[in-house]
């Protein structure tokens, strides 16, 4: 290799001499021809970003290898990481609850508009602990301390609703 040469003709001279080289040399490592094409081009490109890299260099082989290496486990490493950020989101998906189709929501509409018609002919109490327990999940104690009766009250308060609930739903 010519050092006298500019930089970038040097790394061509480089290219010229050894791409097709280390191309056959990543093929028998990975056993994928475009991933020792590509891994190829990200030699050739760590030596252009890297000014120093030709100053000195007596066995361009050997360099071009070793940084090859490099190269190929910083990909593994990367592989890795993506296969297992993959297997957690994977995981996570399958534990969000999943979205209701359009039949699934407008049935739950139809329910709620139903609902909203029977608790518009409750006393404005019972309505209240209907929302609260049901909506706000708030326990029986809650309920009554927030309404100011008596949890057997709230209690009576949600069998009435319930029952009008019923008897909508029974029409």
């Amino acid at each position: 290799m010519n050092l006298s040469a500019t930089p970038s003709a040097a790394v061509g001279e480089l290219y010229a001499n050894h791409h097709a080289w280390l191309c056959a040399w990543l093929r028998r490592k990975i056993g994928c021809s475009h991933g020792a094409a590509d891994l190829a081009q990200d030699v050739f490109l760590r030596i252009l970003v890297s000014r120093n890299a030709l100053c000195g260099m007596r066995e361009p082989r050997a360099y071009l290898t070793t940084t090859a290496q490099r190269l190929m486990v910083d990909r593994m490493r990367r592989e890795v990481l993506e296969k297992t950020y993959l297997a957690e989101l994977a995981i996570t998906l399958e534990n969000l609850p999943a979205h209701p189709s359009p039949e699934q929501t407008l049935l739950t509409l139809e329910a709620l508009e139903q609902i909203a018609t029977v608790l518009t002919g409750v006393p404005a109490k019972a309505r209240q602990a209907f929302l609260l327990h049901y909506l706000e999940g708030l326990a029986h104690a809650e309920i009554a301390a927030q309404l100011g009766v008596s949890t057997r009250m709230v209690r009576k308060y949600l069998v009435h609703c319930l029952l009008q609930c019923d008897r909508i739903r029974a029409d």
